[in-house]
């Protein structure tokens, strides 16, 4: 295995990165060289890395636990490096792709703010380019998970997509025409921050009513908790299964119970559903896509969600009866789609990267050819 020192000094001339992707992402696709690449997808509470090739197949997997968000970036840089090297062993890797839970600027190189980690407008693509000898990207994981539904899942064939993510808060991504749309400062997609109750629940963002207050995973641990706490008789069930330790009740659990057919449970993620399906239906009324892909750890509750935001967004779609509806389907990819995306968006960076250092050969061999007329034309 290569070591630090070594690559750092390998790959110093090489790792030049480019400033941006480009905007023509779909037309790119046809040309991106079919190499293995690797993507990163940092959480809050774990790293994983896995070789994707051209066709979206994970050829190999590893994962670790996030370091502890009071410690310096550096060491979760450390830990990005290390995961790589140990993958570059066994693959012949092209590029990295990196899927951040933050905000990304919009050359896609430093993390402006990420709620979990201790990086505050950091500028990782740069600090990881400077020790691997690859071409780097860095982008939001939402963003990195609706591509690779767009390319490989739930959202394939589609022109005008939006990504919804359910875990802890709610993220998202917007993709239309093979594009993803970051804004003009990239960190587009946050729909878990749209007020949907004035005065409502506080968020740790800030504000107060914020839509993933009320659908979320947190959302949902809050209010069976809270229901528990109170030694409501609709959650004596939940109780027995945590043994009266309330800190026990999770968002799977939960789940676990709602298949069993829990009461209670059921109607949380009914809760949880509606007001998913109003959210919904604003950003319908606002970018009119045709397909919401629900992705993320709570939509592993498939139906018992998914069918309740169905018939909320119905009820609360603008011009509904008069207007098409998107569909809103359940993400194919899992937890592993953000991973898979950085890996295929790294793609065109290897493909840019390609580009550029046969450009350069190039101009390095026709002046050659004039130096040599220039040195004949003197004999």
């Amino acid at each position: 295995m290569s070591t630090y020192r070594e690559l750092t000094h390998r790959g110093s001339a090489r790792a030049t990165v480019l400033r941006t992707v480009g905007t023509r992402e779909r037309r790119s696709l046809l040309t991106a060289p079919r190499v293995p690449t690797v993507g990163i997808d940092i959480g809050g509470t774990k790293v994983m890395a896995g070789v994707v090739d051209a066709d979206g197949n994970i050829l190999e997997k590893l994962r670790t636990e996030t370091p502890e968000k009071s410690k310096s970036p550096k060491v979760v840089e450390d830990t990005i490096v290390e995961l790589v090297l140990d993958l570059s062993d066994r693959h012949d890797v092209h590029a990295v792709g990196i899927g951040a839970a933050g905000w990304v600027d919009a050359d896609r190189s430093r993390v402006l703010f990420a709620p979990h980690l201790s990086w505050r407008d950091e500028p990782l693509r740069d600090a990881l380019a400077a020790r691997l000898a690859v071409p780097v990207m860095v982008d939001n994981d939402a963003n990195t998970a609706a591509w690779a539904e767009w390319r490989f899942g739930a959202g394939r064939g589609e022109d005008h997509l939006v990504m919804i993510t359910l875990g802890t808060g709610i993220g998202g991504a917007i993709l239309e025409d093979g594009q993803v749309k970051r804004g003009q400062y990239g960190v587009a997609g946050e729909f878990g921050h749209m007020q949907v109750v004035p005065a409502g629940h506080r968020c740790p963002c800030g504000n107060r009513g914020c839509w993933e207050q009320y659908s979320s995973g947190n959302a949902l641990v809050r209010e069976a908790r809270e229901l528990a706490a109170a030694d409501s008789p609709v959650a004596y069930n939940i109780i027995d299964r945590v043994a009266g330790h309330i800190p026990d009740i999770t968002g799977p659990l939960i789940t676990e119970l709602a298949r069993e057919g829990d009461a209670m449970c059921v109607e949380l993620l009914q809760d949880i559903g509606q007001w998913l399906g109003v959210g919904i239906a604003n950003l319908a009324a606002a970018l009119d896509p045709s397909c919401f892909v629900i992705g993320g750890g709570v939509s592993s509750a498939d139906d018992l969600l998914i069918g309740p935001a169905r018939d909320s967004f119905r009820r609360h779609l603008t011009g509904r009866g008069y207007r098409p509806e998107a569909r809103i389907v359940k993400a194919q990819l899992g937890n592993e789609a953000g991973l898979v995306g950085a890996a295929d968006l790294a793609r065109l960076v290897a493909r840019r990267f390609r580009r550029a250092n046969r450009r350069r050969v190039e101009r390095y061999e026709r002046y050659e050819r004039y130096a040599q007329a220039v040195r004949g034309s003197r004999r």
